[in-house]
């Protein structure tokens, strides 16, 4: 299956979201928070952008899978 645009840039947020959380629980060390500030509104739409493309990721990959 080829990727689009939209299935990559999800990917990549995803990817960024997974290792956040994972420097935030080994090392309490939150990089959206230290780039872009912490309760920043920035900080707060790339949180927003890797939510929803975790639900994009999690509901093309049920789709793949039903077929």
């Amino acid at each position: 299956m080829k990727l689009n645009v939209i299935d990559w840039i999800a990917m990549v947020l995803v990817i960024v979201g997974g290792l956040n959380w994972g420097l935030v629980g080994l090392a309490n060390f939150d990089l959206v928070a230290t780039l872009f500030g912490a309760s920043s509104v920035l900080s707060r739409v790339v949180y927003i952008l890797v939510g929803l493309s975790a639900i994009y990721v999690a509901v093309v990959s049920m789709k793949m899978e039903k077929k």
